[in-house]
């Protein structure tokens, strides 16, 4: 049901939003390599509990490596990567703002290869929604901010990524279910950080630091919500409704997590809130509400877990 599908873009929007500003405060314990490796080390682990006590059903069987390549190479690799080192230069709630960005691209890209142009009436919605987040940004540079710009390219990167993912997944999703493409994500995102985090700290001459890590109470918590929330949790809920609805919709709900982002900031981690940033989410939040309530052309459904 479409229904179920714009809940699913609700459900993750609403764990991607609360992400940054968790990887922020894990970011005072440990470098952004390490985070991404146990985040994706956690989240393996728990998605393959679930295939191991046949909680969730997993096909190994299919192996189109050409897409599983694509889709990883993407997200959770470069995505990652980007978005991280990005965070760590800039606050967490300017980060999240530049998320709004990827149904821009993947809008233009949706149309291009997956012949799934926004009518003229989401277009208009996409237009205010991004809008509000140009706002944001151009208020932000009258006010002090100890943000760095090679922070903004970064994640720019990342949102670019994020939105070759999602045209990607939505693309594989005719072939594949959105559980299957979510195990491969986390298998591929764990082997591929934790070799690199590991051999850093061997050559570091610390590779006792990898076990000694996790003790940190302060650090184990936000990984275990990014880990089995926001990677397992969050991605099969995106992959499910990138199953179902146009990318460009799917795109449209990374905003909501731009809303949620800045004020867990706020209240969280005491990050500036300015009258620019309620005006700002305001213009989000209608762009949200505009695209995914706008008359949208029959699909077919196809049957999923």
């Amino acid at each position: 049901m479409l229904k179920n599908a714009h809940l699913a873009g609700i459900g993750f929007s609403l764990i991607f939003g609360f992400s940054y500003m968790l990887s922020k405060v894990a970011l005072e314990h440990i470098s952004p390599m390490g985070l991404i490796a146990y985040r994706y080390l956690m989240a393996f682990f728990a998605i393959e509990m679930l295939r191991l006590l046949k909680i969730i059903p997993i096909n190994l069987k299919n192996r189109n490596y050409k897409t599983i390549a694509l889709i990883v190479l993407f997200q959770p690799i470069l995505y990652s990567i980007f978005s991280i080192y990005g965070i760590n230069l800039i606050a967490s709630s300017e980060a999240i703002m530049m998320i709004a960005l990827i149904p821009v691209f993947s809008g233009i890209l949706g149309g291009i290869v997956l012949k799934e142009a926004p009518s003229i009436r989401q277009i208009l919605f996409i237009l205010i929604s991004f809008g509000g987040v140009v706002y944001i940004q151009t208020s932000l540079q009258t006010v002090d901010s100890p943000s760095q710009p090679l922070g903004f390219l970064l994640v720019l990167l990342s949102v670019m990524c994020g939105a070759i993912y999602n045209v990607s997944s939505k693309s594989a999703s005719k072939t594949m279910r959105s559980i299957d493409i979510t195990y491969y994500m986390m298998f591929f995102g764990a082997l591929t950080f934790n070799i690199l985090y590991f051999t850093t700290l061997v050559h570091q001459g610390t590779p006792l630091d990898y076990l000694i890590n996790l003790g940190n109470l302060e650090l184990l918590a936000p990984v275990l919500y990014l880990g089995i929330l926001s990677s397992v949790a969050a991605f099969f809920l995106l992959n499910y409704a990138l199953s179902k609805l146009p990318a460009h919709v799917v795109g449209i709900y990374a905003n909501l997590v731009t809303v949620i982002g800045i004020f867990a900031g706020f209240f969280i981690l005491n990050e500036n809130l300015y009258y620019f940033h309620f005006i700002g989410s305001g213009l989000i939040i209608i762009g949200v509400y505009g695209t995914v309530s706008s008359k949208k052309p029959k699909m077919l459904i196809k049957e999923d877990i």
